[in-house]
């Protein structure tokens, strides 16, 4: 009877807690019962991000071309062939700070964009406390404007609950798709990220 080596059980043990832990890392249900808490809202609608931190898109500014607060004055903005979506946001930490956001842009036809590589371009949460403000730029096809839906999720690798921040940016169809294009501004300065106590 041949018998195993401890490093195959080992090996085997590993991949077993693994795919479970995976399982519990993304899934909506896990044993039928539900491990994602989403909080659902419109612009200028604060939502619960974790605990006790919150998270509120303050305003939204389609832009034919993006520049960072930090570029010099002869440094030329990034232009593109789809449009740039600009979203003001503030955050607060509450007592445990959130896990870094994650943010995506989902689109009615199931397009997701990331954001752009930008110096300031990002969601973030500071200390106890204190309401941090800022802008995060993404880049859109004009043709996947409808229905576009900001998600943010926490970046954990090995959590039992997961959270996620859902806001509907009120696209709800051709019509006001067109007219944001429409008034899409030149050029959207990306703003220095602004601290200050919480109210």
């Amino acid at each position: 009877m041949k018998l195993y080596r401890p490093a195959t059980i080992a090996v085997g043990v590993l991949f077993v807690l693994i795919g479970g832990l995976t399982r519990l890392a993304t899934p909506d249900q896990v044993f039928e019962e539900q491990n994602m808490e989403i909080s659902k809202g419109t612009i200028g609608q604060p939502l619960q991000f974790g605990q006790d931190a919150s998270l509120t898109i303050v305003r939204m500014q389609l832009a034919k071309s993006v520049l960072d607060a930090n570029s010099s004055t002869d440094e030329k903005p990034i232009e593109t062939n789809g449009v740039f979506v600009a979203l003001e946001w503030e955050s607060t930490a509450g007592a445990g700070k959130p896990d870094r956001p994650d943010p995506t842009l989902t689109s009615d036809g199931d397009a997701v964009f990331t954001p752009v590589g930008l110096t300031y371009s990002g969601i973030e949460f500071g200390a106890a406390g204190f309401t941090n403000a800022g802008a995060i730029v993404f880049e859109v096809d004009p043709a996947q404007l409808e229905g576009l839906t900001l998600d943010v999720q926490p970046s954990q690798l090995w959590n039992v609950l997961n959270r996620k921040v859902s806001v509907d940016l009120g696209i709800p169809g051709a019509a006001s798709a067109q007219m944001l294009l429409d008034t899409a501004v030149d050029q959207y300065v990306l703003p220095e990220r602004d601290v200050r106590v919480a109210s």
